[in-house]
């Protein structure tokens, strides 16, 4: 693994700091609520390719997490969004088949800084639709269990 991680640009700077193990992989995935429906990108890439998820990809390195939800969001989806907000990090070892990978997912279910909910199929999303939350298709990655839980939080709160 030496050499792996050795260059790259940051803040305009090339950078040759090296390290001799692998890093995780840093990504973002929305949850993005009107009603009762969630809204759902059907993926063009593997892994699971032709699957449904959340909409979501890979951190760069000149943004912030939010900066990267928001932008991960317009590029596949066409929504925009001022704000989003934080609502858990996953970090389970096995949760992407490619590599290690760590999420943090962000939502805004009020839709109060959306302008328009017209979602359109984007960047490596072949389909964006909004779906009923009682009857979701099967999900990639661990998009479930994440679904799951700010469902089961949003309720009891």
């Amino acid at each position: 693994m030496s050499g792996l991680f050795c260059t790259f640009e940051f803040m305009n700077k090339k950078t040759n700091y090296c390290y001799n193990y692998a890093r995780a992989a840093i990504t973002v995935d929305i949850i993005l609520m009107n009603d009762n429906r969630i809204l759902l990108i059907k993926r063009g890439n593997d892994p699971y390719k032709n699957n449904w998820a959340l909409p979501g990809g890979f951190m760069d390195m000149d943004e912030t997490l939010e900066q990267a939800a928001i932008r991960e969001l317009e590029e596949e989806t066409s929504i925009k969004a001022e704000k989003l907000y934080q609502f858990k990090t996953y970090s389970k070892i096995d949760r992407d088949p490619r590599h290690r990978t760590i999420s943090t997912v962000f939502y805004n279910n009020s839709n109060s800084n959306i302008t328009n909910l017209q979602a359109i199929a984007m960047d490596d999303a072949i389909e964006a639709i909004w779906w009923d939350i009682e009857n979701l298709p099967k999900l990639a990655f661990d998009h479930d269990e994440i679904i799951s839980e700010f469902i089961k939080l949003k309720i009891s709160k």
